[in-house]
């Protein structure tokens, strides 16, 4: 019997959780292929019997970049009522509690479809990010029950499950001559189909103190063509590398294990499924130092699969039997609290399993390995500014192992120096902004949230001085210290002296008692409800999705006399827009 598995993944989870059930399908008796939304083609839904959906959220509840064009077929208002009435399907969501709209990408696809008559053969899960397990806490009990409801539909036999260690694999994977041609590899974006620009970096300075615990970057780059535009609040994809370090240590472990491979071994993969569709990084042929340097993400924490197959050749009882004990959903505990609270990364896995490493395949390389993903930062300038700049925090910080955690990206952006070339895909952002130039705009961006806010007050200030009338533009921001990490303070000062800009800063550590953006928000309350109610003002809030966007929400219902109903409203007319991440 056909089972289709189709997944929108933005960071690959969703990828990971979907290829995992089309494998237990396979071994159930299930046939049929596991794709990303937009290397299928939706008009042939109308034929299928069984569908696994598997579905991650992004940002304020928007569907993952592969599953736009698809959700947008979906929503046809041509489409006939009951034109998925021969289809059954399951739904998985992957999401964050800690957003408003946790799952709502699921929970949307679930509803159009039982709309366009499709069947739902169980519950929609909702994996959430915020749960002891990760998605694990959900995905794994949500896999065996929708086993057992296709168990009546298709009489397929559970056991086959149980007893099996998986050798479906996705990709074959064949040794070429040495001296065999490979491209060069360094400015491709692997999971992008729009085009990449290439950029060279015109300046990259830390913009917080020294001695400030953490370095945040302002990097101001140029565009190598002349067509490329953006408006205010999109952002620009990069597609980051793995350190010198990191490489080398994992060719340390390749001929400390005496390996049969080196970084000179290239190699051709191609799928080992007839409907299984290669990465990009994959379409030519490349060396094992190419991999390891652009492609596999040797800083990422492993998976189960990871584990599962890093176990298969393993000729040490006790190892092995640890492997897959971790793979397992029996031994999820243990996982957590080996590879997901200390943050252990695959190279350090790959140090302690010794015995599991020194058998090691290429093939078995090729499936374990993630690829990299391509990280997202908000564009914190105007197209009229004639450099495309992004503020980015570099990620660092301590667990229980002996070296700091590094963020691949940011650390990897740290070391660019001036000169260098880089390749971006500049994508449209979520925050959609006022035709009337006059309406006010409320922006609420702490730390690097100030970033999109910078752009669109760039472009309203141009706009004014091309003759166009704008509305108040007022902007709170928010950090530590004012001689540490006040982002933009120069920009600021332009700003207020110029009278161009309404500026609330928030230093919270500067005086004994803590300030941070809704305190300033509630104490310049009767303006801001002016600005609201009677001139039909625009909010927008950008950062971190802790604490803040839930205060600062709190603080506009409470200058707007408690009147939650009208906030609401505003979210639902997009009046009041969140952009924040995790």
């Amino acid at each position: 019997m056909r089972l289709l598995v189709l997944y929108g993944s933005q960071t690959g989870t969703a990828q990971d959780v979907a290829e995992q059930i089309w494998r237990e399908s396979h071994q159930l008796g299930f046939q049929g292929p596991v794709l990303p939304f937009d290397e299928y083609d939706m008009t042939k839904l109308i034929e299928e019997r069984l569908v696994v959906f598997v579905v991650a959220t992004t940002g304020d509840g928007v569907e993952p970049d592969n599953m736009k064009l698809a959700w947008r077929f979906l929503l046809k208002r041509s489409l006939p009522a009951q034109s998925l009435q021969g289809m059954q399907f399951a739904c998985l969501g992957l999401g964050d509690s800690s957003y408003p709209k946790f799952n709502y990408a699921s929970k949307k696809l679930s509803k159009r479809l039982q709309n366009l008559g499709a069947s739902s053969v169980c519950p929609v899960g909702l994996c959430d990010d915020q749960h002891d397990y990760g998605h694990l806490g959900v995905s794994l009990s949500w896999t065996k029950d929708l086993w057992t409801a296709l168990k009546g539909i298709s009489g397929l036999d559970e056991s086959k499950l149980s007893n099996s260690h998986q050798t479906t694999v996705k990709w074959s994977v064949k040794e070429l001559p040495k001296d065999s041609q490979i491209a060069p590899m360094d400015n491709l974006l692997w999971s992008q189909k729009q085009t990449a620009h290439s950029f060279k970096i015109l300046d990259n300075q830390r913009t917080t103190a020294v001695d400030h615990f953490q370095d945040v970057r302002f990097l101001r780059l140029q565009c190598q063509t002349e067509d490329l535009s953006w408006e205010p609040g999109d952002v620009l994809d990069v597609q980051p590398q793995n350190s010198d370090e990191a490489v080398q240590t994992f060719f340390n472990l390749v001929r400390e294990h005496s390996l049969n491979f080196d970084e000179s071994t290239i190699v051709e993969v191609s799928s080992a499924h007839q409907d299984m569709p290669l990465p990009i990084a994959y379409s030519n042929p490349l060396s094992i130092l190419q991999a390891a340097k652009f492609v596999w993400d040797l800083s990422a924490k492993p998976r189960q699969r990871f584990l599962e197959v890093l176990a298969q050749n393993c000729c040490d009882e006790m190892e092995k039997e640890k492997l897959l004990e971790f793979s397992s959903a029996e031994g999820i505990d243990d996982l957590v609290a080996y590879v997901n609270r200390p943050r252990r990364n695959l190279l350090e896995v790959l140090e302690d399993f010794r015995h599991a490493t020194s058998s090691l395949t290429l093939q078995q390389l090729f499936e374990m390995m993630p690829l990299i993903q391509p990280r997202s930062f908000s564009i914190a300038s105007d197209v009229s500014a004639l450099s495309l700049d992004l503020l980015v925090a570099v990620v660092e910080y301590k667990t229980i192992m002996h070296t700091p955690r590094l963020g691949l990206c940011s650390n990897w952006l740290k070391t660019l120096k001036s000169g260098t070339e880089l390749s971006g895909v500049v994508k449209r952002g979520t925050m959609v902004w006022p035709k009337d130039l006059s309406i006010p705009l409320i922006m609420v961006g702490p730390g690097t949230g100030i970033a999109p806010f910078r752009s669109i007050i760039q472009n309203r200030l141009y706009a004014q001085s091309k003759g166009a009338t704008i509305g108040p533009l007022v902007v709170f921001f928010g950090c530590r210290n004012k001689a540490a990490d006040f982002h933009f303070g120069n920009d600021f000062s332009t700003w207020t002296d110029a009278k161009q800009v309404e500026a609330h800063t928030a230093f919270s550590r500067d005086q004994d008692q803590k300030v941070y953006v809704q305190h300033l928000i509630a104490k310049n309350g009767a303006h801001l409800a002016r600005l609201i109610k009677d001139l039909n003002a625009y909010i927008y809030v950008a950062g971190n999705s802790n604490n803040m966007p839930k205060s600062v929400k709190e603080a506009f219902i409470e200058i707007l006399d408690g009147d939650a109903d009208y906030v609401e409203l505003m979210i639902k007319q997009r009046r009041y827009q969140e952009e924040t991440w995790a």
